[in-house]
């Protein structure tokens, strides 16, 4: 359970550790040396978009597992770097505070 909130409403938790990831894709050289293109003509670059958010997607998926593995229920605070892409790769940075639930007060 990944939550960007600073707190669960109507859960008591106990927070925990920070955890982080961080997680670097590469660009296919083709499609890099398109979207350089691309760039000299204007237009989306749907590729870096898609190569962006598998790297979000993947590093949001690694954050949970992380905290599953340390014995949390979920990630609390859950914020996401801003992306970048530099020399055909994206970098993402997750991170958020591992925390365990104590009761639910419903």
């Amino acid at each position: 359970m990944l939550i960007g909130l600073d707190r669960l409403p109507g859960t008591e938790i106990e927070v925990g550790e920070l955890l982080t990831v961080v997680v670097v894709k590469a660009a296919n050289v083709v499609s890099d040396v398109r979207e350089n293109i691309r760039n000299l003509v204007g237009g989306r670059m749907k590729h870096y978009e898609k190569l962006i958010q598998d790297t979000i997607d993947t590093a949001l998926e690694e954050l949970e597992q992380k905290a599953q593995e340390r014995g949390y229920d979920g990630v609390i605070g859950v914020k996401i770097s801003h992306p970048v892409v530099v020399d055909g790769s994206a970098e993402v940075v997750v991170y958020g505070n591992g925390f365990r639930k104590i009761k639910d007060e419903l």
